[in-house]
């Protein structure tokens, strides 16, 4: 996936959960763990339905993989509970 192409796409489609994943994916890869997990909680946000629980889905996912000892993931998780209510 080309960095660059990924990201106009979400620039451009903001709404559009697929390509959100995929940019969020890429900033986890490159060590921007908050980027990743803001650009997920938009999506929450600024979705419904099947959409954001695709979101919310891999949101949860991506604190899997940095872990629940990391201070991020714990105010990830705290970001997403106040979005979901």
């Amino acid at each position: 996936v080309d960095l660059a192409t990924a990201r106009a796409a979400a620039a451009a489609h903001p709404d559009d959960v697929e390509a959100g994943i995929v940019v969020a994916d890429l900033d986890l890869l490159g060590g921007h763990v908050e980027d990743a997990f803001t650009r997920l909680l938009d999506l929450v946000r600024g979705t419904t339905g099947e959409e954001r629980d695709r979101a919310r889905t891999h949101l949860l996912e991506l604190f899997a993989v940095v872990g629940n000892h990391d201070e991020r993931v714990r105010k990830g998780r705290t970001a997403l509970m106040s979005a979901l209510f």
